[in-house]
């Protein structure tokens, strides 16, 4: 299996998921399935570059940190969140489809979040 070198293959391989579509967060590139977010790029200067933010359960979020801390990981900003930090260059495609997979089954079963509002 190739290594992950980029977003483009988060990409390609997320938008095979169904009800999944091109976003962005925080002005870094995102995918999103009924407006929740998926998988993006990591913003935070607490992550390492080239890091991808995946949306997981907490439970599911421990597993992978047990099964490989080289690959994922966590900072104290990130903590509060179901999200996993994933080093994109750690990661081949298989195990990017696994972990996308399982990010699109959890934010899948979501509902989505309400629209934010500006008051005048």
């Amino acid at each position: 299996m190739s290594k992950v070198r980029n977003f483009d293959a988060v990409r390609k391989i997320g938008l095979g998921l169904p009800g999944v579509e091109e976003a962005t967060v925080y002005g870094a590139p995102a995918l999103k399935v009924k407006g929740i977010l998926l998988a993006c790029i990591a913003t935070n200067k607490s992550a390492e570059p080239n890091t991808l933010a995946a949306r997981v359960g907490f439970e599911q979020r421990e597993e992978l940190l047990k099964q490989d801390a080289e690959t994922y990981y966590l900072t104290p900003h990130y903590e509060n969140h179901p999200l996993v930090l994933a080093r994109l260059p750690r990661l081949d495609s298989e195990a990017l489809a696994n972990l996308l997979e399982l990010a699109w089954r959890f934010a899948a079963t979501k509902k989505p979040g309400r629209k934010r509002t500006r008051s005048l």
